[in-house]
């Protein structure tokens, strides 16, 4: 395999349905270069960066490498001219070894006995870009930032000379994403092609020699990173400038909403993985839960919302002890609820965008007359829902599905929030999105805060959490490191506190939550 020295894609084009998702774009990437690719969801990124890992075939266009034409018409195809990709979400197998998961993906592993020659690629990549990485450690054992180098080094044992890299800071921490970044700068010295896909336009400005920007499946600007800041690059991306910062005022906090007490609750491999965390929630406040993915964010929650039994422990709604009650009556008692995964757990993919919109409230006598549902006043109530909150949709007859992540996201909130909750949890609500969407959603969390709701939010974004929260817990290992007011120094420890290595004990929550 000749070594990759430039890529260029020429043209490509793209269509769904007669939806165009890319049009004639263009994009080159040399050895020893980053190259950031930037758009809007939907933008069409997610498309093109399958036409080069050969997921997609193009309708139009070109790849050439080192000047030549090259057809990849599949993933394997290609490893095979040096391209690798390593996805948002890690495709590793959690019960095995480190040199079984890179065995499993290597191309030209020998038939008998692999390990040896894929340990010595191991210690030779660990040793050329400071992975510290123990060959035989099995998965499970490692933190997010250690199985994302097993990711890049199954690449790399491969030959990849191009490495694409789909929003790989998502689940690090800070400390774990300032050692990627070093990384990622070892690996450009040494001569590798890497293209990073990211919607945080700071890693854009700060890692990239320059940078690609889509916007509805066209390219709508190429530029070099040095010198660019990240309004200009926002502008590019969505058209219009883009709030970066966001006005929270202080204000007094009213009564109680949310009343948590020494809650346990177990995984789902039966387990406790939310282990005696108290906290409460006030209105006109935003409480923030950050940590890594995996720590027991998502079964809190779930137990808060209804959708897990809780071991131990108490949750209290305006004072009505809400505890292993179903969703609905936790819902009926003010509680709405913005889920992680979207398509999963938010919609009904395959149901219209008006019939989502009242997923939750079709029983209301609002909303139904008898056993029959009113279409009139559903149909009248999504076509408020979606002007009101921005929903870009051609008509609120179709399949929500084909709607972008963002309006997906948007839609979701709308209902979520109509009809006035007393607590919010939103969990990741901006995950994923674009800068624009983004910028809406936390203008629509602060909204709710400043008309007396209380919000829970649960987010791996610490621009995030600092832009919108009065107070913020961090999670590990299902506990609570500590819960500090935004304004409280301490919180430079943040970092820490997410990796396990400092804690404030429950003084100084309780100091934080007067």
């Amino acid at each position: 395999m000749n070594k990759l020295k430039t890529l260029e894609m020429i043209d490509i084009s793209k269509s769904f349905h007669d939806v165009r998702a890319n049009d004639r774009i263009n994009l080159k990437v040399s050895s020893g270069e980053i190259l950031g690719l930037l758009g809007e969801n939907g933008a069409g990124k997610t498309t093109l960066m399958n036409i080069l890992y050969g997921l997609y075939q193009p309708d139009s266009g070109e790849i050439r490498i080192n000047g030549r034409p090259a057809t990849i018409d599949s993933p394997r195809a290609s490893i095979e001219h040096g391209i690798g990709m390593v996805h948002q979400h890690f495709m590793l197998v959690q019960n095995h070894t480190v040199i079984e998961n890179i065995a499993l993906g290597y191309a030209r592993a020998p038939g008998l006995f692999p390990q040896k020659k894929i340990r010595r690629h191991i210690v030779a990549f660990s040793k050329k870009f400071n992975f510290n990485i123990d060959p035989d450690k099995k998965i499970w054992q490692l933190s997010a930032g250690e199985q994302q180098r097993v990711e890049i080094i199954k690449a790399l044992v491969n030959g990849a000379g191009l490495l694409i890299l789909d929003e790989p800071t998502s689940v690090l921490t800070p400390q774990e994403t300032r050692d990627f970044f070093l990384i990622l700068e070892r690996m450009r010295e040494d001569g590798q092609m890497i293209i990073l896909i990211s919607h945080k336009l700071d890693e854009i400005k700060n890692l990239c020699d320059r940078v690609t920007v889509l916007r509805k499946g066209r390219v709508v600007g190429h530029a070099e990173t040095d010198g660019l800041d990240k309004r200009a690059l926002a502008r590019m991306m969505i058209g219009r400038d883009v709030v970066f910062s966001f006005s929270r005022e202080k204000m007094p906090r009213e009564e109680k909403v949310l009343e948590v007490t020494d809650l346990t609750v177990d995984g789902d491999k039966g387990y406790p993985v939310v282990k005696g965390v108290s906290f409460d929630v006030y209105r006109n406040e935003i409480v923030g839960i950050a940590g890594v993915s995996g720590n027991g964010q998502r079964e809190l929650v779930e137990a808060i919302t209804g959708l897990r039994i809780s071991r131990k422990g108490s949750i209290r709604v305006n004072g009505v002890d809400i505890t292993n009650q179903s969703p609905r009556k936790i819902h009926n008692n003010g509680v709405s609820h913005v889920p992680e995964e979207r398509i999963r757990f938010g919609i009904a993919p395959n149901l219209f965008v008006y019939e989502n919109a009242i997923l939750k409230q079709h029983h209301q006598k609002k909303f139904s007359r008898r056993a029959f549902l009113a279409y009139g006043r559903i149909k009248a109530h999504t076509k408020q829902l979606i002007k009101d909150f921005q929903v870009a949709t051609p008509s609120i007859h179709v399949q929500t599905k084909n709607l972008s992540g963002g309006n997906i996201q948007k839609l979701i909130l709308g209902r979520e929030i109509a009809d006035k909750p007393d607590l919010l949890v939103a969990s990741h609500p901006t995950y994923g999105l674009d800068v624009g969407a983004t910028e809406y959603l936390r203008n629509q969390l602060l909204k709710r805060r400043e008309e007396g709701g209380a919000v829970l939010l649960v987010s791996e974004d610490l621009d995030e959490i600092f832009e919108l929260c009065d107070r913020v817990a961090v999670m590990f290992q299902g506990r609570f490191m500590g819960i500090l007011a935004s304004d409280d120094p301490r919180i430079a420890d943040i970092g820490l506190m997410m990796a396990g290595a400092k804690q404030f004990d429950a003084k100084d929550a309780a100091h934080a939550a007067m």
